[in-house]
């Protein structure tokens, strides 16, 4: 992707939140928010830029030197005025900076994954994140995550399809649990517990759409799905 594009992404966003979609959007949010660590990591690892993790610029460590083009700069310095958070302006700043560095020097960024796609899109489903008084954890409107260690992301499985169908598919009104075979094999379910008393048993159709279902005999022998791995299958059968 080109500077100019990443840059017209990040203009449209939201910065002010929009309340509504941060939280209707809160399932997709939270596993994009962690395939950003994950791969932060990865590219913090491979360039040396351990202590910077988990929000930061990469260029600064792949070419410190590197400059946008005229216009460019002047794009990207007029979007972090409109954004508050130190953090914030960092990862849109390597975002950018990235992109244009990808542009000039394509084998800089090969062999590595996309490593600003799962914020920017984060940033696209319901706008900014903050940390707590505390600084220790990140609020994502509608759940709070800890980072943790880098070295915790090292080796972890990736969520590889991050497309709208997919991230959709993660929504949901209510607390949500996943089931399916063990081995991934079956259909996915899932149940939203609303409130005390509702609770909703859906099936994942075809077309990538939840389904009111009647749960099958011996439905409750099916292995719970933590919200990662169903985001990992349900991007298989996409």
């Amino acid at each position: 992707m080109s500077a100019s594009r990443m840059l017209e992404r990040l203009r449209a966003v939201d910065w002010d939140m929009r309340w509504d979609l941060a939280f209707e959007r809160c399932g997709s949010r939270q596993v994009l928010m962690w395939e950003y660590l994950r791969r932060a990591a990865v590219w913090a690892k491979a360039c040396g830029a351990e202590e910077a993790w988990p929000f930061y610029d990469v260029t600064a460590y792949l070419e410190p030197g590197f400059a946008l083009a005229p216009a460019q700069a002047a794009g990207l310095e007029e979007l972090q005025r409109t954004v508050v958070w130190g953090e914030l302006r960092k990862t849109c700043a390597g975002a950018v900076r990235l992109a244009g560095l990808g542009e000039r020097t394509p084998e800089v960024v090969a062999g590595l994954p996309d490593l600003y796609e799962p914020l920017v899109l984060f940033y696209e489903r319901g706008g900014s994140f903050s940390r707590d008084c505390s600084g220790v954890f990140v609020d994502l409107v509608g759940v709070m995550c800890r980072p943790g260690k880098l070295a915790g992301y090292l080796g972890s499985r990736p969520v590889d399809v991050l497309d709208d169908t997919v991230l959709d598919a993660l929504e949901g009104e209510g607390r949500i649990t996943y089931r399916q075979d063990e081995h991934g094999a079956g259909p996915l379910f899932r149940s939203r517990v609303q409130g005390e008393d509702l609770r909703v048993d859906e099936v994942l159709g075809p077309d990538l759409r939840w389904e009111p279902v009647d749960l099958p005999a011996g439905a409750a022998g099916l292995a719970a799905v933590d919200h990662l791995e169903a985001a990992r299958r349900i991007g298989r059968m996409a």
